[in-house]
């Protein structure tokens, strides 16, 4: 099965960037957007000089269980750079949702509880509201998360938003809000 159909299959349409996005962020920008994949799993991510920021990370079903996505998340950890993540709050009716919160706290990761991620889909219309999560090597704060995820947003999902999905998606300060003050309860005390 080919990458992006692997991808597609997985994650949510809301979620999901067009193939041809993301083969242009492969063409256009090879220095900073990457692809890993193999026949098991697929990771699609920004390795920016100050941060990672993972777009996507699928593992098969077949290879679950087994260790690779924490092998995968390793080789991104000895970069040394914060690793940053989007990920759906629990959906009690998708259980996927609960066992990737669980696999990424595994990992060491933590919520950024002062950042809100809120993102009109030009696929659905509706507002997809999404967590931060960030690995963090040497005690980075959630400013810096915060600025890594501004850039991101600013290159790589709008990146020729309107080429490839006919309008713009939404400014970045609509979509991404920091609050010095921790406004959210913890998402990992949820599971």
């Amino acid at each position: 099965m080919h990458w992006y159909d692997k991808l597609n299959k997985y994650f949510p349409v809301e979620e999901m960037k067009s193939q041809e996005h993301l083969e242009a962020l492969l063409k256009d920008f090879p220095e900073y957007y990457h692809k890993d994949e193999d026949k098991y799993h697929v990771l699609m991510y920004v390795e920016a000089e100050d941060f990672i920021f993972i777009d996507y990370l699928f593992v098969s079903n077949e290879a679950r269980g087994q260790g690779l996505g924490h092998q995968l998340v390793e080789n991104l950890k000895t970069k040394g750079k914060p690793i940053i993540l989007e990920v759906e709050p629990i959906n009690y009716k998708d259980s996927d949702t609960k066992k990737r919160l669980r696999f990424y706290q595994r990992e060491g990761f933590k919520h950024a509880k002062t950042i809100g991620y809120r993102r009109l889909s030009l696929a659905t219309r509706e507002v997809n509201a999404m967590e931060i999560l960030y690995w963090a090597p040497n005690n980075e704060g959630e400013d810096v998360v915060y600025q890594a995820l501004v850039k991101t947003y600013n290159k790589i999902h709008t990146y020729k938003d309107v080429q490839f999905y006919g309008e713009a998606y939404e400014p970045v300060e609509k979509v991404v809000q920091f609050n010095n003050e921790e406004k959210q309860k913890n998402i990992f005390d949820e599971i």
